[in-house]
C-alpha cells in the first residue's frame, strides 16, 4: 500500500509540475492563432522531429488530464492535416488513455475488486455482458471527460483488449470534427465553434444508438 501511495503522490507531483511549466500556457486557442505560421513552418522545417514531440506531448497531455487537448487537437490539423493528425492523435489518446487505465487499475482497482467482489457482482455481470457497448457510447459523445473515463473503466473488471479498441474506434469521429476544424483554422475564432449543438445532438443520438440491443434485451427479459 505504501509503494502505491508514493506512485500516486509522485504522479500528483508531475501533473503539478507539467501543469505550472511555460508549455501549458502555450495550449491556448489564443496562442495558437498568433504563432499559427510560425508552428508551421516549423514543423516544415523539422517534419520527424515535430511528428515524433507532437505523438509524445499528446500522450501526455491525454494520460495526466492537462488542459489544453483539444488545442493540440487543433494544431496537429494544421499542421499535419487532417489524415496524419488523426492517426497520430488517435494512436497517443489510446496509449495514454490506456495508461490511465493500468494506473487506476493498479492502485485501486484490484482493491475494489477484492474488498467488495460480492456487492459488485450484477455490476460485473453486466459489464461483461454490455461494457463494449457502454465505452463506445461514453467515447463515441465527446461531452463526457475523456480522462474520468479512463480512471472509472480502470476501477471495474472490463479487459483491457475491450478498453483498447473502443477508445480507439470511439474518438475517431470526435477527433476527425477537431482535425478537420484545425485545417481550417483561420475560418473559426473559438473552439466552441468546432462542436455545434446540431453537431453534438448528432453524437448523442448515435451514441444513444449504440445501447439499442442493451435497451432491447432488457425489456425483452422483463416479458
Amino acid at each position: 500500500m505504501f509503494k502505491k501511495l508514493i506512485i500516486l503522490i509522485l504522479i500528483a507531483v508531475f501533473i503539478i509540475l507539467l501543469r505550472s511549466s511555460e508549455y501549458s500556457d502555450m495550449a491556448t486557442f489564443s496562442y495558437l492563432k498568433t504563432h499559427a505560421d510560425g508552428l508551421k513552418t516549423y514543423v516544415h522545417q523539422h517534419y520527424v522531429t515535430s511528428v515524433l514531440l507532437y505523438t509524445a506531448g499528446y500522450f501526455l497531455y491525454t494520460a495526466f488530464a492537462l488542459p489544453g487537448a483539444i488545442i493540440i487537437s487543433l494544431f496537429g490539423g494544421y499542421v499535419f492535416g487532417v489524415v496524419l493528425s488523426l492517426a497520430l492523435s488517435v494512436t497517443a489518446a489510446t496509449a495514454g488513455a490506456s495508461a490511465a487505465f493500468f494506473i487506476s487499475r493498479y492502485l485501486l482497482g484490484n482493491y475494489i475488486h477484492d474488498k467488495y467482489a460480492r456487492q459488485l457482482t450484477l455490476f460485473n455481470t453486466e459489464l461483461s455482458k454490455n461494457g463494449h457497448l457502454y465505452l463506445l457510447t461514453l467515447r463515441f459523445i465527446p461531452v463526457f471527460p475523456f480522462f474520468l473515463i479512463n480512471i472509472l473503466a480502470g476501477l471495474t473488471n472490463i479487459p483491457f483488449r475491450t478498453f483498447l479498441w473502443t477508445t480507439a474506434s470511439g474518438i475517431i469521429p470526435g477527433g476527425f470534427v477537431i482535425m478537420f476544424a484545425g485545417s481550417r483554422l483561420g475560418e473559426i475564432n473559438s473552439p466552441e465553434e468546432i462542436f455545434s449543438q446540431k453537431m453534438l445532438l448528432v453524437f448523442v443520438l448515435f451514441g444513444v444508438m449504440m445501447l439499442i440491443p442493451v435497451i432491447y434485451n432488457k425489456i425483452k427479459s422483463r416479458k
